[in-house]
């Protein structure tokens, strides 16, 4: 497990941050997420960036929104796979209103997703914001902050499926560089902000089926 420092904005301490980005310590994390009780909050998977996003958004047309990679695609269905390998029972899948989040929650779960409009892309239109994620819009964060404290169903965990910018909304500027595909898994806390328990790439799910268990 890598090492935690805690990280505090304007008085308030919200989550554990990392000191540094190492691999996942998944031989520790994945019997945790057995027992359920957790919750995963993702980045959308990889896009094609030929593809623009038209503002305001339309969500009924996909000719309007930047859509997921075949690769992308893929790697939602290999996540999937691997978690399910795993023994890891996921409970409800909330996503943006975005297609490229939605799908990317439908193909790693195989189930219905539920849409969120704190989910979506908090970033729109504003080139400054998807260049420089930082956490400025205090009112997504603090709604995705409660939507992860709302906590799963027992013996299950949740997953939200989100944005860049709206991942650094609720845990703060040092989760900018969150990766496509990339979980940070939390553990809610009703009576504060959630803990971060780890941080962990699509590719290391994956990575980890068939290692052998000591």
């Amino acid at each position: 497990m890598r090492p935690w420092t805690p990280l505090v904005t304007c008085g308030i301490f919200l989550v554990l941050a990392p000191v540094n980005i190492d691999a996942a310590d998944l031989m520790t994390l994945v019997p945790q997420l057995k027992h359920g009780g957790y919750v995963l909050v993702i980045r959308h998977g990889a896009t094609d960036e030929s593809q623009k996003d038209v503002y305001p958004f339309v969500f009924g047309d996909m000719t309007k929104q930047r859509q997921l990679s075949e690769p992308g695609r893929q790697m939602a269905r290999d996540m999937g796979a691997a978690l399910k390998a795993l023994g890891i029972p996921l409970g409800d899948i909330y996503t943006s209103q975005l297609h490229r989040a939605v799908e990317t929650g439908s193909l790693l779960s195989g189930s219905q997703t539920i849409a969120k409009t704190e989910l979506t892309d908090s970033g729109a239109g504003s080139a400054a914001a998807m260049a420089k994620p930082g956490g400025n819009n205090a009112n997504v964060g603090s709604a995705i902050r409660d939507l992860v404290n709302a906590g799963p169903k027992p013996a299950t965990n949740n997953v939200v499926v989100t944005h860049k910018t709206n991942i650094a909304d609720a845990f703060g500027k040092e989760f900018g560089n969150v990766a496509e595909g990339e979980a940070i898994v939390l553990k809610p806390n009703p009576s504060g902000a959630p803990t971060l328990v780890d941080r962990v790439q699509a590719k290391e799910w994956i990575e980890h089926v068939g290692r052998p268990r000591s």
